[in-house]
């Protein structure tokens, strides 16, 4: 490429990318002419996305619990895209690897901190009101955070820890699905009858979440970490940014959300019940769920102890 393309150099060069496609390079800049000039507000499309925060209530402050979780669903898209790239990525490299992983990571450190807008950002009194209008809806239904567990680590991973033993590589994805860890919350404990919460969640994302499962069954970042060679597994780098973004997702951040909702629910205002009806404290703090995904790059003593020193 020239220190300064000039014009003939451009148009060798867009004759060659629209041939590669079999496409007529004189009838795109034919479109040129009558294609308008892009703003700001139509390439970030501002107007559709200020007009999605729709209240249920009067109450002020439930527009910050809205567009807060709208942007924890921006980021999570944030995140899947970072994801996909080291799931697709041909020749992957540690390099490439380590640099995917410190965005992810960031992007969590970012949702960690981020936990005071919503603990500080809202008056208990009017929270404790509008969240009545939102049963039996509840966070717990983020699919984007679920395709995130799913491509994060091997499925076993996200199994819950009393069913481990009887799953395998082998077990049909619908038989692994019943028994992932976060079913607990949704079921009764003694009749196994499943919530509204759940039945709704499942209704709306089952089929796309065992599409997924299949999918990166294969291409997880754990599997893809294994592809790589074995002086690059032990890149010290590498380690400790794969180690970062599996505390931070499964502790730091899951802490900072469960003191927030412990925040609110334990105000004494109200039932002191999730919104879903789940049992939250089991279903969020990490020393029950032990939610790991590299368990193979921390020690016994660590292990042992995941969730218990916070």
């Amino acid at each position: 490429m020239p220190d300064q393309p000039n014009f003939d150099y451009i148009l060798k060069e867009l004759q060659e990318k629209y041939s590669l496609i079999d496409q007529d390079t004189d009838d795109h800049l034919y479109g040129l002419l009558y294609s308008k000039p892009i703003t700001y507000w139509d390439y970030i499309q501002t107007d559709a996305l200020l007009n999605l925060q729709i209240q249920r209530t009067n109450l002020p402050d439930e527009m910050v619990f809205i567009a807060y979780h709208q942007i924890n669903e921006l980021i999570f898209k944030m995140i899947l895209w970072e994801i996909e790239q080291v799931a697709e990525r041909e020749n992957l490299d540690v390099t490439f690897f380590e640099s995917k992983i410190m965005r992810v990571s960031r992007y969590f450190d970012m949702l960690t901190t981020s936990f005071n807008i919503m603990r500080e950002g809202m008056e208990v009194e009017q929270y404790m009101k509008f969240r009545y209008t939102l049963t039996p809806a509840s966070g717990f239904q983020s699919a984007q955070y679920r395709f995130i567990e799913f491509a994060s680590t091997r499925l076993i991973n996200l199994i819950d820890y009393r069913f481990r033993e009887n799953i395998d590589r082998d077990t049909p994805f619908t038989h692994a699905f019943e028994h992932l860890y976060w079913q607990a919350a949704g079921k009764d404990h003694k009749t196994g009858k499943k919530s509204t919460l759940l039945v709704n969640f499942e209704k709306r994302y089952k089929d796309e979440f065992l599409r997924f499962m299949e999918k990166y069954n294969t291409k997880n970042l754990w599997t893809r970490f294994n592809e790589l060679p074995e002086e690059d597994r032990a890149d010290e780098d590498l380690v400790k940014a794969m180690r970062h973004y599996d505390y931070t997702v499964n502790v730091t951040w899951v802490m900072a959300h469960y003191n927030a909702a412990r925040h609110y629910i334990e105000s004494g205002i109200g039932d002191g019940e999730a919104t879903g009806g789940s049992d939250w404290k089991k279903y969020m703090h990490p020393k029950y769920q032990r939610r790991i995904f590299f368990p193979e790059l921390w020690t016994e003593e660590e292990l042992k102890n995941w969730g218990n020193n916070i």
